[in-house]
């Protein structure tokens, strides 16, 4: 089967976990800190704005506390999104609103952000679909213009960037994911940034159970009663560990040439379907951004989309379509605006197998496989 995602894991990574079981510390300890300092260099902020979490969606969750979200608040993000960023907004009982999104590129505008503000809006979370950052500068001038806070879901976006600047830098909040599909994996784990200082120290309490002291060893030689507790926030624990971060600490390593493997497939792509009929391919990055190239998305006739996914399937060939419209989704209710550009790119499009562990031949498989596919479906019924 030729996967639509895939992680790419070797001996570095092997030897970075028996450095940590060497150790005998498996819990969140040295090795995070590291990973944490690190994730703060590639990014170029400051370390202790940054937190690794045991996912980003506990990076969501952990948002939604800090921004102090509740019933009667507005918080406007895009349909074609992540369940996790939704969630985590209506778990607190705000409402998520949803905005279109351009039916090409699958991220929303400026426009589409601004046409969904109200009175009674209290952040904005915007996704970087596929790893294309979007209009993310000027959406991030929006919110600060109307004194709206902006969470970065950068999922997607590990190492995209606009005029040199990393995804996750533009917003007040932001997270990153390093789940199993992404293009870094440490199995399960996410970074959390808030650019607020103060914000920052409350987000590591309360990913440590809203404890001042997260550790009574550390502070045997400051107090009497060392193992007395002093909660502060009613946090959970959501934390990393040094097992994830060691593997981490490997993949960020190994970034630039995942990225780099990424674009040459996301390139060929481009050559292998440049006459394809009946495929549309993803626009290219505008000028000054660059893509992580999580995902690389085809549009087909809305008639053919699932019969061409069924035959790839039959074939080998694994697609997939993300993410489904959340404004669909009963459990966030029903009374959502018209939504063209999203329900049109989600009749549409398909994501084809995008890793760095693709070969060329697979690369050349999926594209004529896809051009049979299409043709096929597209081919008038014989009677």
């Amino acid at each position: 089967m030729i996967n639509v995602f895939q992680p790419s894991l070797g001996e570095a990574e092997l030897a970075a976990v028996a450095e940590v079981f060497a150790s005998n510390w498996l819990g969140s300890g040295p090795r995070t800190r590291a990973f944490e300092e690190q994730f703060a260099d590639h990014l170029g902020v400051d370390a202790d704005q940054l937190l690794f979490t045991n996912s980003c969606t506990a990076g969501l969750f952990l948002a939604a506390e800090l921004l102090e979200l509740g019933p009667g608040d507005e918080v406007v993000m895009p349909s074609v999104s992540f369940v996790a960023a939704a969630n985590a907004v209506a778990a607190t009982g705000a409402r998520p609103v949803f905005c279109d999104v351009d039916p090409r590129s699958l991220n929303p505008t400026a426009e589409h952000i601004e046409q969904a503000l109200t009175d009674r809006t209290r952040a904005v979370v915007v996704l970087h679909f596929g790893g294309d950052p979007g209009e993310v500068a000027a959406i991030a001038r929006l919110c600060r213009a109307r004194g709206v806070p902006l969470v970065e879901d950068a999922a997607c976006a590990v190492a995209s960037t606009v005029d040199g600047r990393r995804c996750g830098t533009f917003g007040d909040i932001a997270v990153w994911s390093f789940d199993a599909m992404k293009v870094m994996a440490t199995g399960d784990g996410g970074m959390l940034h808030v650019r607020d200082p103060e914000l920052a120290r409350r987000a590591r309490v309360l990913a440590y159970h809203g404890l001042a002291r997260p550790s009574g060893y550390a502070s045997a030689r400051v107090s009497s009663r060392w193992w007395e507790l002093d909660v502060t926030d009613f946090g959970r624990r959501v934390l990393g560990n040094d097992l994830t971060a060691a593997i981490g600490t490997v993949q960020l390593r190994r970034l630039p040439e995942f990225v780099e493997r990424r674009s040459a497939v996301a390139a060929a792509y481009d050559t292998l379907l440049a006459d394809a009929e009946g495929v549309r391919l993803p626009p290219r990055p505008a000028a000054g951004r660059t893509s992580s190239h999580y995902f690389y998305w085809v549009q087909l006739d809305p008639a053919v989309r699932d019969r061409v996914a069924a035959t790839l399937l039959e074939r080998d060939i694994y697609t997939t379509f993300r993410y489904p419209p959340l404004h669909r989704v009963p459990a966030y209710g029903t009374d959502h605006p018209e939504l063209p550009g999203t329900d049109a790119a989600a009749e549409s499009t398909l994501l084809l197998p995008l890793h760095q562990a693709l070969t060329d031949e697979e690369v050349a498989t999926v594209a004529r496989e896809l051009r049979a596919a299409v043709a096929h479906h597209a081919a008038p019924a014989r009677v």
